[in-house]
């Protein structure tokens, strides 16, 4: 049976109209799956996997469409024209496919904005990496996946175990008939008359429309008159005109490593994530040669799970919030370093109304891919977009996950750039590791893994204060670590 039609929200409206060539707004993770014992993990097993899952979320056979004369907010209707195939790709890196050819293959991929007439995700099976491994890149825009009625299809192919759960397939999808011109009309004067609600969420639609148009053409004014006096301001390192095009680079690390900082100096699980991403931005940062002196601190916009004062909401959409720290990028000390992004935390956990790992996977439709499109979501809907980069921290199921038989051994999560942020860094801790995922532009950080590198040296260095050993070396060493093919990379 078909998806009921439904308008989009205001914030939904929001995220499509404000969408720019330079910032598409869809969120992606890329996952490493090994193919089962004596056999493999095929296009023909994904496209079959997603068949029998997606009836559990409608809205993936669902495309926008428009009222005419935006008399109303643009509705979710079923595709009549749903060719699963269209949204499920197949791709190949030359054998034996490693970690750079994979990574310069996921920037590619979602550089690329999604079809606004189809159903707006897409998913990519990449064969072809060294050790027989598959991976799976998923992509379904900011729109679409707000974890209150839809959740991240991703989620939905994973099992807890090899053999995949049985699935009730007795409903066959027919898809409700396409509305005319005139349907959408009287249907968008039937519920304004019917429902205030509808003519609320009309003039915010409209007027986030206006916003939009109005900013964007004070912005080319702004910028004419920057060049016409000279007065144009150099972008900083986190900071300037993005590009169409992205880079992508990922850093493995293990849970046991975290927790061995935090049971030496305190402190939470994200706390020692967001120490570490200081201390890679502060030696990225350095290996550029940038002055330190006016860039002592970088403003992180932290999506973070909260208790919805209101009981009746359980759903991840309504229980996350954005949280803002000052990463001290320029201290010296690791230690102080996480002593300063503890504290910067203090105040909201004295509220009580943080949530515990433990608490948030129980939440209903709680999945670090649905978590993360969640957050990339609060941290566009910022007024005025007073950070600087956006760092999203999930904690994941610590058991193996299986699609059609196939284990999982790494997520990584590939996070949409907003306008003018050229750094968005994403973090999954899945089966005892955890994986950064950073998405940069291609033009302004080229050193993207140079980035990751300090990332993978910051961390480094912070557990050699938990452990007593003797500092590494600054530059040139990282820990061996299996990258996102397999096979262990030393830099």
């Amino acid at each position: 049976m078909g998806g009921l039609a439904e308008r989009l929200t205001p914030r939904d409206l929001a995220f499509l109209i404000e969408e720019q060539p330079t910032a598409p707004r869809h969120n992606a993770t890329v996952e490493i799956f090994e193919a089962p014992d004596g056999g493999a993990f095929d296009y023909d097993q994904l496209v079959a996997l997603i068949a029998d899952r997606i009836a559990f979320v409608p809205r993936y056979r669902q495309r926008v469409q428009w009222v005419p004369g935006r008399l109303a907010n643009p509705m979710w209707v079923d595709d009549p024209g749903f060719d699963l195939e269209y949204h499920v790709r197949r791709s190949a890196l030359p054998r034996p496919g490693d970690a750079a050819q994979l990574r310069d293959l996921v920037a590619r991929i979602v550089s690329r904005p999604l079809d606004r007439q189809r159903p707006l995700w897409e998913i990519y099976l990449v064969e072809g990496l060294e050790g027989g491994r598959v991976a799976i890149l998923t992509k379904a825009h900011n729109a679409l996946v707000d974890g209150v009625h839809t959740v991240d299809l991703g989620q939905l192919l994973l099992d807890v175990t090899p053999a995949q759960k049985p699935v009730d397939d007795d409903d066959v999808w027919n898809p409700q008939r396409r509305p005319t011109a005139a349907g959408l009309v009287l249907g968008a004067v039937r519920d304004s008359l019917s429902d205030p609600a509808t003519v609320v969420a009309t003039a915010r639609g409209v007027g986030a429309t206006a916003g939009h148009r109005a900013r964007r053409t004070s912005r080319k004014v702004l910028r004419s008159a920057e060049a016409v006096l000279g007065t144009q301001e150099r972008p900083t390192p986190v900071s300037g005109r993005l590009s169409q095009q992205r880079r992508f680079a990922t850093v493995d690390a293990t849970l046991a490593d975290l927790r061995t900082i935090r049971a030496a100096h305190g402190g939470t699980i994200n706390d020692v994530v967001l120490a570490v991403v200081a201390g890679g931005l502060r030696g990225w940062l350095m290996a550029r040669a940038e002055s330190l002196a006016g860039l002592r601190r970088i403003r992180a916009v932290v999506p973070i799970s909260v208790i919805d004062e209101n009981e009746e909401a359980t759903s991840l959409g309504s229980q996350i919030a954005a949280h803002f720290v000052d990463l001290p990028v320029g201290e010296a000390s690791p230690v102080v370093r996480l002593h300063q992004v503890s504290y910067s935390f203090e105040t909201h956990r004295a509220t009580g109304r943080g949530v515990a790992a433990s608490r948030l996977t129980g939440i209903a439709g709680f999945a670090p891919t649905t978590f993360h499109a969640v957050g990339s979501r609060v941290a566009a809907s910022q007024p005025h977009r007073s950070f600087q980069i956006s760092v999203t921290n999930v904690p994941g199921p610590q058991s193996p996950r299986y699609a059609a038989g196939a284990r999982m051994v790494a997520s990584y999560p590939v996070h949409p750039l907003l306008p003018g942020h050229p750094l968005a860094i994403g973090v999954t801790s899945y089966d005892g590791r955890v994986f950064f995922g950073i998405t940069a532009d291609r033009d302004l950080v080229p050193d993207a893994d140079i980035l990751g590198q300090c990332v993978a040296e910051a961390l480094d260095e912070l557990v050699d204060t938990a452990t007593g050993a003797r500092p590494r070396a600054p530059r040139g060493r990282r820990r061996a670590t299996p990258d996102i093919t397999g096979k262990a990379d030393r830099a």
